[in-house]
């Protein structure tokens, strides 16, 4: 019954990459304004950066996953960081697993208060009870909904940025620039753009690590890799040029649903779905990845346990969504590098070793 004996293609892979790390803060275009819009033009040499990181880096997480046959991220953390550094950016990556549940929960919240009026807390109960009833279903239930999903997600976000761009008088042809870089989480583009891959990164080894091990060969690990980081880079694409266009979005704290509900009340319910269902996809991911790195999924005591995170993480996610994107996910990702050091120092030394004998 164990998941790493399931096979998986490079299309499921792919998915659940980018499933994990389209979140709240994703698809609500918070994010995509604090690490990148807020550049202006310097905005879109970020986002290709972004997305380059993406692809590359998946792929180590991807390919160590496999040649390790990792059960969790600390097979990999272990490797390429060695034994007590790897565990310092264990205990990292497993506290952004509880904090990145928790911050979906408060995404939940703030995104149906601004488009019901519903209390915060509504929200991120409604959240919680569909992101507890599937963790418990365990990894392979998770992956087939973000295969499902993520292409519904992504359609909605293109949609909502195709209609922008159709529906602007001018187009592209006088996109409003609205460079602020002193607004931005790190005021410095290179930097900006490593850090948001770098917390994601964070939170995504807790998932490609033992879908490395699942894939069938090097090419599905590839394709997973690179339709997942075209993907990524396409969607904060997407987004960054609506708002751009409509920089009256910047004041908001869902702009993407602000941005929708121009349109009509239908596109804005439509989006609301979209989001909501981004929320999800990370929101189970950091739920099960939280929970199965202190105990044995499948178990009573890991049942239990996520009932007990799940308590936790409603009462944690009150502080506010715009407050904890801002601040926990910058911090993480600044500490995040020590992952991205490890693994590119790990690949380096490997490639510049001798060719072992081809057996195992």
């Amino acid at each position: 019954m164990s998941d790493n004996t399931k096979k998986i293609n490079g299309f499921q892979i792919a998915a659940t990459y980018i499933g994990i790390t389209i979140g709240a803060g994703f698809a609500s275009g918070q994010e995509v304004l604090q690490y990148f819009s807020f550049f202006g033009l310097d905005s879109f040499p970020a986002l290709t950066l972004a997305a380059m990181l993406f692809i590359v880096f998946g792929w180590m997480i991807l390919n160590l996953g496999a040649r390790l046959q990792a059960r969790s991220h600390r097979e990999i953390l272990d490797y390429t960081n060695g034994k007590y550094l790897g565990l310092a950016v264990d205990l990292v990556i497993t506290f952004f697993l509880f904090g990145a549940f928790v911050a979906m929960l408060a995404g939940a919240g703030a995104s149906l208060q601004q488009q019901f009026a519903f209390p915060p807390l509504v929200g991120a109960l409604i959240m919680s009870a569909s992101s507890l009833a599937t963790v418990f279903f365990g990894l392979a239930g998770i992956v087939s909904a973000l295969s499902f999903l993520v292409p519904v997600m992504m359609a909605g976000i293109f949609g909502v940025s195709l209609s922008v761009l159709l529906s602007s008088p001018t187009g592209l042809n006088h996109i409003n620039i609205y460079t602020q870089p002193w607004a931005a989480v790190i005021p410095y583009w290179p930097l900006s753009a490593l850090i948001y891959v770098s917390y994601n990164l964070v939170m995504a080894v807790a998932i490609l690590a033992p879908m490395g091990s699942m894939s069938e060969n090097r090419k599905q690990r590839w394709e997973g890799a690179l339709l997942g980081g075209l993907g990524l880079g396409a969607g904060i694409l997407a987004i960054n040029l609506a708002l751009l266009i409509i920089p009256d979005s910047f004041s908001y704290p869902i702009p993407m649903s602000f941005i929708a509900a121009g349109f009509s009340p239908a596109v804005s319910l439509g989006y609301t779905a979209v989001l909501l269902a981004a929320i999800y996809t990370t929101a189970v991911g950091g739920l099960y990845g939280f929970a199965a790195r202190l105990t044995r999924p499948g178990t009573r005591r890991f049942k239990l346990l996520v009932l007990v995170i799940t308590a936790a993480a409603i009462a944690a996610s009150q502080l506010g969504f715009t407050t904890l994107v801002r601040f926990l996910y910058a911090g993480v990702g600044i500490a995040g590098f020590l992952l991205l050091g490890g693994l590119a120092y790990s690949f380096i030394k490997t490639k510049s070793r001798p060719k072992p004998n081809p057996a195992v």
